[in-house]
């Protein structure tokens, strides 16, 4: 390690290390992820909601003074680690370094300045040093209700979908803005639970600030982000330019409401680039399932770097030899006021796409498609108390050239299925049923992962219960990958008969939901 010190006699401070060997680079890269992951496990343990603690919904990133991510918390959803260090820059243009204090939390959730949808709430704090900003503390999680109607693809804009804070300080100088505190707590059904979570939030930040401080009296920041990123971003170039140069397309459909929702994906491989337009795919839609430009970002640019470069740590250089493009007006990229708060199931799609279009030349190492996950939200009166429930279910998995597909996994998300004893602890439900759906992953020389069948019911003490369900995949089955048998659909039922999942509903006491998410696509022709 090569240390440069203050010219011109001695240092006012230590010196601080500006290069760095192999060995080296890799601790403090190592070291830097260990933080943001401390930081993780101090936002869970003093967070409120089921979406944190269990189904792991949020993310923990650290950006340099530019907003440029450095590394991020080991469980981040990956929609967040291509969202979150965009938000960071955004809020650069509205509050300018030179006007950041020590002390400043910075708060949205503004879908196209944040995560895509209003249910995430994302915090940013500044990090001083020696009286320089040199770094951003940035959190990101789902809250379980914003206001509004329930979150469901059935609501056609945003002003349905709840509260919209926009880009805002929620401290400054250490000072709360008790009036953005009160305007949020007037907004959301249970507010010590929303709440509780965005000071955890903040508890998180303060403790990746706690712990980066003392690396920086003997590293420079700078030196390093620069550092990982070059070594990032010459992996991941390198990694494209193993692939032959050429333009690579497939189409995906979904579920629609009154036609199909179809992705088209064009995939342009140019020396060590790769550009994805999404030219083709539907228009914009009055319902809660378009994906503003930064989430179909992040989308496209995890399943390139899950295949090409899984190894490397990520961070902004892994992302920087990749583009995406989608017309203004068309689903992936909606204008104002869209909703989009069912947006994950329209992004989930983005991986099939990418891996269809890339299966000609990458048979050995894509997935086929698979279900990603389900949600139901609940909303009522539980003990005298307000409660506000948001459950995951995932699906199937689809399956590769080496192996079958995991069942009941959030893929390309990163949620965890609910554990039963949570849903029934904080929401007036029995849980009849939760089990795999043997055979349910389409067949195969590898078979698809199995979707879940799950049954509850709604207990004799509750009043009745607003209920939402997100669900993919009931009409469209994950199609199986060079000659695989697609997956078995989902599919909803509510007192044993077949409901369409789009529209909020009403469940009272004695109401039996059977919610069955669907499996993986097959990879490979069936054994005869």
């Amino acid at each position: 390690m090569q240390n440069v010190a203050n010219p011109g006699g001695a240092a006012s401070h230590p010196p601080v290390a500006s290069q760095f060997d192999p060995i080296e680079l890799e601790i403090l890269w190592r070291r830097l992820i260990s933080i943001v992951d401390e930081a993780s496990t101090a936002f869970v343990r003093t967070c409120f909601s089921t979406l944190v603690r269990d189904a792991n919904d949020f993310a923990v990133v650290l950006t340099d003074a530019q907003g440029r991510s450095l590394a991020q918390s080991t469980m981040s959803i990956p929609s967040f680690i291509g969202s979150l260090p965009a938000t960071v820059k955004h809020f650069l243009k509205k509050y300018p370094a030179n006007t950041l204090r020590p002390g400043d939390v910075l708060v949205t959730n503004d879908p196209w300045m944040g995560t895509g949808h209003i249910h995430d709430i994302t915090t940013v704090m500044p990090i001083f040093f020696r009286g320089r900003l040199v770094a951003f503390a940035a959190l990101v999680s789902h809250l379980p209700d914003i206001g509004g109607r329930l979150r469901s693809n059935a609501n056609r804009d945003i002003y349905e979908e709840g509260l919209q804070v926009p880009m805002l300080k929620l401290m400054e100088q250490g000072k709360v803005n008790e009036t953005l505190v009160d305007m949020i707590r007037q907004n959301i059904r249970v507010p010590e639970q929303g709440l509780g979570d965005i000071w955890a939030q903040v508890s998180g930040c303060r403790m990746m600030e706690e712990r980066l401080l003392p690396l920086l009296e003997r590293v420079d920041l700078d030196a390093l982000g620069a550092a990982i990123r070059q070594r990032s971003e010459t992996a991941m170039r390198e990694a494209i330019a193993a692939l032959p140069d050429g333009v690579y397309e497939s189409e995906v459909l979904h579920d629609g409401f009154e036609e199909p929702i179809r992705i088209c994906c064009k995939l342009t491989v140019a020396g060590d680039t790769i550009a994805i337009d999404y030219t083709g795919s539907s228009p914009q839609q009055p319902r809660a399932v378009n994906v503003v430009p930064i989430y179909a970002f992040a989308y496209s640019a995890y399943p390139i770097k899950a295949l090409l470069c899984p190894e490397v740590p990520n961070n902004e250089g892994g992302f920087l030899p990749i583009t995406t493009d989608a017309p203004l007006g068309s689903i992936l990229n909606p204008t104002y006021p869209a909703a989009s708060g069912g947006r994950g199931a329209i992004g989930h799609m983005l991986s099939p796409a990418i891996f269809l279009a890339l299966a000609k030349i990458l048979p050995d190492r894509v997935w086929a498609a698979g279900s990603a996950n389900s949600s139901v939200t609940m909303f009522g009166q539980y003990r005298d108390r307000p409660f506000n429930v948001v459950n995951f279910i995932n699906g199937g998995q689809g399956a590769t050239a080496a192996r079958d597909g995991f069942s009941a996994i959030s893929f390309p998300a990163n949620l965890g299925n609910t554990p039963v004893e949570m849903m029934e602890a904080l929401a007036p439900i029995v849980v009849h049923k939760r089990e795999i759906r043997r055979g349910s992953g389409g067949a195969g020389e590898h078979r698809g992962g199995d979707g879940l069948s799950f049954e509850f019911e709604i207990t004799p003490e509750a009043s009745s219960v607003a209920t939402s369900f997100l669900m993919t995949r009931l009409k469209f089955p994950p199609p199986g990958l060079n000659g695989g048998d697609p997956g078995g659909r989902g599919r909803l039922m509510v007192n044993g008969q077949e409901i369409d999942p789009t529209e909020q509903r009403i469940l009272k006491p004695g109401d039996r939901v059977v919610m069955e998410s669907a499996g993986g696509g097959g990879y490979g022709a069936p054994p005869k």
